[in-house]
């Protein structure tokens, strides 16, 4: 689809030619290298180590540490040369173990050792520090130092997540590198000279990059560390499985380490389809969560005005009496069911299976108002995030992706800078990707269509008197790289604004899908799992397997017994039921509506106004709290199964901990309720429930569970596979697991958790996969097509501009009030307070300075909220962020009416 982009990334030079080789000669024993690998990449790849620091295979080279030095012969004969920084050439001879570089590596860690403490007994890297393991394997043995070490205050705090230690620091520039590189935020650095230098953040300013934690994991020495972490544990003490991070969607794999059934920490492993080793913090320190001390433990059943214990016969019976009778007399669309996105696939599957196999209602949606249409969402032609970071041009229509998926903004970022991306964004404001964008278009809510379809010409429509002429210029160059027909283009597509309804996004989506048939989609939308959730039918008018209702109706009604007679209602149209008293029942699977609907006003009234409502949660969220049943579930790293993130990418999720109390797995609570409704989900444990997912899902056929657990499969499968029976690839050349970049994890694989596995196939004996697609079972109806792009999404007509008020924007934030961070102290802390912020002009007119307080007034709310001037916003629009509260009250959902398309709001002197 789109040319490959060569980097200097990852052991390999920026002027390599992809797949050319060469002979080298490494300790007497002929080796062959991918033309312009470095040299320690080339040699570690042969089996044989080079020891560094400074060195990782996911950042350029800089040869700073000198430890890697070895002997390269050339004209002059053999020289000493870094084998980080020096690219492979035809008949190189290389000797990494000769005394000569045998008497650099001593005079190298010596050296290093000069000033660094010797306190390994109370550092949090004993036991897992490279300096430790290399001094012990080519160190002199002994230290000539006998004078007084340098001495630094210790620790200092440089952020509310990291603790600096400037004694134990060698220097490497690791952490330098890292935010400077790959973060593209140069928040610390180094300062001084000579004997006085150090890696310390700019004085008045804290370390507040998002990814932080980075900095700490891949820190070769104890110089950085994560006040969460520090004096936790040893790493001895550790155990660890394998796992994907679910705290949004993009599915970064990660090392889920604990000790005494409490999560410790976790640490970024390097999957090179997805994060490359990398973690946002969220995502990092927010698995404290499980240790929360305000867990959900047992049953809750609402006697009178309260929620008291009960036990899970009782709890189940009351649950499945009260949707019986709401069922019987109402009937099943008086029920629905919201929440999903935070649940593994295969208990997304069976709540899909209960509400639309057993109960017969199919309002249920995984997403709260904030995504995008499902049906839209499973039919868009879908690129993974490799295409889309290799593209020859990329848009982002999408809020900002620092935020929303922090990882993919890694991602993006250096397929811009180092990659030569064109990127060019449509944004309401600036945000983290403006820097580096070909082109920024900005647009007022409700014009995204305009501005696409001026883009591409059609209808002969032009350049919006919103984006200013050099901008459009640069855009249109872009797309020039494609081909007429979008071959090329890849498009991040999202909900830039919960303000702003998500139609007017499809809208936009399907002009350029129309104008550029060739172009591809990579979904950005936020909630951990809801692309399984949308996969295994967790939305209206789908079943499982990106299927619609009506062309999956014989189908699952074979298989299921029953499925919906029509399509339900969406998260918006439930609550709006309910609240107008039209439905009757609301199952809350890890929702909480209180606090995530865009619409506080709806949500409260849907709440209160229901006849009954379960809750099943890991926590007594707001939502949890006003409940009439509440059942304890297993939360993440207490569940195994598998994820799917945003590129339809299918991995493993590895249990790490003992839910407390009387936890249940969401599939266990969705299968003894069926029973006791008179039906049967027909599973026993999560092996059955993925075959069926693997025999009844078009989307995911054949992926089979052998073929996730294949070494093959370690970095996922991506569904659906292009055909059937299953044939993967190992690949060509893998990357040798090198300790030095993620020190911590492979020191804990040695305690006994699950080893690395290499690129072999998987095993054979398994039996053919059916067809994706319009495969038979002998005797019943034909397995349904995935949906297929275009879908109809209908456009609600716009109101008019009013000149006395101003478009309101809603963007998400990372750390915002949601019920997984409010339970992370360390993370809690970093929940900005809610601001209201407008172009300078418009604050102006109401004389109101910076830092000044504004009234905003909508059709559903009237409050006050401190101003802030932005001048990246077009006049006539102000941005308050989603999830944030101000004096205690959530402002922009108090602000927001889901009825309407957009939602214009009144600014006042207060």
């Amino acid at each position: 689809m789109a040319d490959p982009v060569i980097t200097s990334h990852h052991g390999i030079a920026p002027h390599a030619e992809a797949g050319a080789t060469v002979e080298i000669t490494i300790d007497g024993r002929a080796v062959t290298a991918g033309a312009g690998e470095f040299l320690i990449a080339a040699a570690e790849r042969a089996g044989v180590y080079i020891p560094r620091f400074c060195y990782h295979p996911r950042m350029k080279p800089v040869g700073m540490c000198r430890m890697c030095l070895v002997e390269v012969s050339g004209p002059r004969g053999a020289t000493l040369q870094p084998a980080c920084y020096v690219a492979v050439a035809d008949q190189m001879d290389v000797v990494t173990t000769s005394d000569k570089v045998k008497k650099a590596q001593d005079g190298v860690l010596e050296m290093l050792l000069v000033n660094h403490p010797l306190d390994c007994p109370v550092c949090d890297k004993g036991g897992e520090c490279p300096l430790q393991d290399q001094v012990l394997a080519y160190g002199p043995g002994e230290s000539r130092f006998l004078e007084e070490k340098r001495h630094w205050a210790k620790p200092t705090p440089i952020s509310e997540l990291v603790l600096l230690d400037r004694e134990r620091c060698i220097q490497c520039g690791r952490c330098v590198r890292f935010a400077n590189e790959i973060a593209g935020e140069a928040q610390i650095d180094f300062l001084g000279r000579g004997d006085a230098v150090e890696v310390n953040v700019f004085e008045g300013h804290a370390f507040s990059s998002y990814f932080s934690g980075n900095t700490v994991q891949i820190c070769p020495v104890g110089a950085l560390t994560a006040t969460p972490y520090r004096f936790t544990a040893r790493p001895w003490d550790l155990d660890q499985v394998e796992s994907t991070c679910t705290l949004c969607a993009f599915g970064c794999r990660a090392a889920v380490q604990s000790s005494a059934n409490r999560i410790t920490r976790l640490l970024g492993m390097d999957s090179d389809p997805v994060n490359q080793s990398w973690l946002c913090d969220k995502g990092r320190f927010a698995s404290e969560a499980p240790n929360a001390p305000d867990r959900l433990t047992e049953p809750l059943v609402r006697r009178g005005d309260a929620l008291e214990p009960a036990s899970w016969s009782e709890a189940l019976a009351v649950v499945a009496e009260r949707l019986g009778t709401v069922r019987a007399g109402a009937g099943p669309d008086a029920i629905g069911v919201l929440g999903g996105a935070r649940l593994s696939n295969e208990d997304a599957y069976a709540w899909a299976k209960l509400a639309k196999g057993v109960i017969g209602t199919d309002s249920v949606d995984a997403q709260m108002g904030d995504g995008l249409p499902a049906e839209v969402i499973a039919a868009l032609p879908r690129a993974t995030i490799d295409e889309a970071c290799s593209a020859r041009c990329l848009v982002v229509l999408a809020g900002d992706l620092r935020e929303e998926l922090p990882v993919l903004f890694l991602r993006v970022r250096q397929a811009v800078v180092d990659g030569g991306v064109a990127l060019v964004e449509l944004v309401h404001q600036a945000g983290s990707l403006t820097p580096v964008a070909t082109a920024t278009l900005p647009y007022r809510p409700g014009e995204a269509a305009a501005v696409v379809r001026g883009l591409t010409g059609a209808g002969g429509a032009g350049r919006p008197a919103s984006v200013g002429e050099s901008a459009w210029a640069s855009a249109t160059e872009a797309l020039g790289r494609a081909g007429a027909d979008g071959d090329g283009v890849v498009v991040i597509l999202g909900r830039p604004s919960l303000a702003e309804d998500g139609s007017l996004v499809v809208e936009a989506a399907a002009a350029l899908a129309e104008a550029w048939p060739a172009a591809r989609f990579l979904p950005a939308l936020r909630r951990g799992n809801v692309m399984g959730a949308i996969d295994m039918g967790l939305a209206p008018g789908l079943l499982p397997g990106r299927v619609s209702l009506d062309d999956g109706r014989a189908w699952f009604a074979e298989w299921w017994g029953s499925v919906p007679a029509g399509r339900g209602r969406d998260a918006a149209a439930i609550l709006g039921a309910l609240a107008e008293g039209t439905m009757a029942a609301l199952v809350l699977v890890g929702a909480d509506p209180l606090s995530d609907f865009p619409d506080a006003t709806v949500a409260d009234a849907a709440v209160e106004k229901a006849g009954f409502v379960v809750a099943v949660d890991g926590f007594l969220s707001s939502s949890a709290a006003r409940a009439d049943v509440v059942l304890p579930a297993a939360i993440v790293h207490e569940r195994s199964g598998t994820t799917t993130n945003i590129e339809g990418r299918v991995t493993r999720l590895g249990q790490k901990l003992v839910a407390p109390g009387q936890c249940w797995p969401d599939w266990m609570i969705a299968s003894e309720i069926a029973a006791l409704l008179g039906g049967d989900l027909g599973v026993e444990n999560l092996a059955d429930i993925w075959d069926e997912i693997e025999r009844l899902a078009p989307s995911h056929a054949g992926i089979t569970r052998a073929v996730l657990d294949a070494p093959s499969g370690r970095d996922g499968i991506v569904a659906p596979l292009a055909s059937s029976p299953v044939t993967l690839r190992r690949r060509l050349s893998p990357e040798p697991f090198d300790p030095m970049a993620t020190p911590g994890i492979e020191s804990v694989e040695a305690q006994g958790a699950p080893p690395r596995s290499g690129g072999a196939e998987p095993s054979g004996g398994d039996s053919p996969a059916p067809a994706a697609n319009g495969a038979a079972v002998a005797g019943g109806p034909s397995r349904p097509r995935v949906l297929a792009w275009p879908q109809a999404v209908e456009t609600p007509s716009l109101p008019a501009p009013d000149s006395y008020s101003v478009r309101l924007v809603s963007p998400r934030r990372l750390y915002d009030k949601g019920v997984l961070l409010g339970a992370v102290a360390s993370l809690s802390a970093l929940v900005d307070e809610a601001t209201l912020r407008a172009h300078p002009a418009d604050l102006e007119k109401l004389g109101v300075g910076a830092g000044g307080a504004v009234r905003v007034k909508s059709g559903r709310g009237d409050l006050v909220v401190s101003a802030v001037a932005d001048e990246t916003l077009p006049r006539g629009v102000a941005s308050i962020d989603f999830n944030l509260e101000s004096d205690g009250v959530a402002v922009a959902r108090t602000l927001i009416d889901s009825r309407q398309p957009l939602v214009d709001v009144r600014m006042e002197t207060p």
